[in-house]
């Protein structure tokens, strides 16, 4: 099994405070970490896309990483909670 990264982790704890339904789910059906990893590397990946073009506009790395965050995070990660 894949470990998680920093990402993975924060969205099992945002999910599993957030979104207990969808993660038990996950979990009965063996999707779980699966999903997990999913989440995780799409948020590198348009990190990733999001960072260089903020650079190529003149922003830091820093800036173009903190920036890319912002635009990403609830995306994949930090989803809004369950009803």
């Amino acid at each position: 099994m894949t470990p998680l990264t920093q990402y993975g982790r924060m969205v099992e704890k945002h999910w599993g405070e957030h979104c207990p339904k969808m993660m038990r789910e996950l979990e009965l059906t063996g999707r779980l970490h699966q999903m997990l990893l999913e989440a995780e590397e799409k948020t590198k990946d348009e990190m990733a896309t999001l960072r260089a073009q903020l650079m190529k506009q003149g922003s830091t790395a820093q800036q173009a990483h903190d920036q890319a965050w912002e635009m990403v995070r609830e995306k994949y990660i930090l989803l809004p909670p369950e009803s």
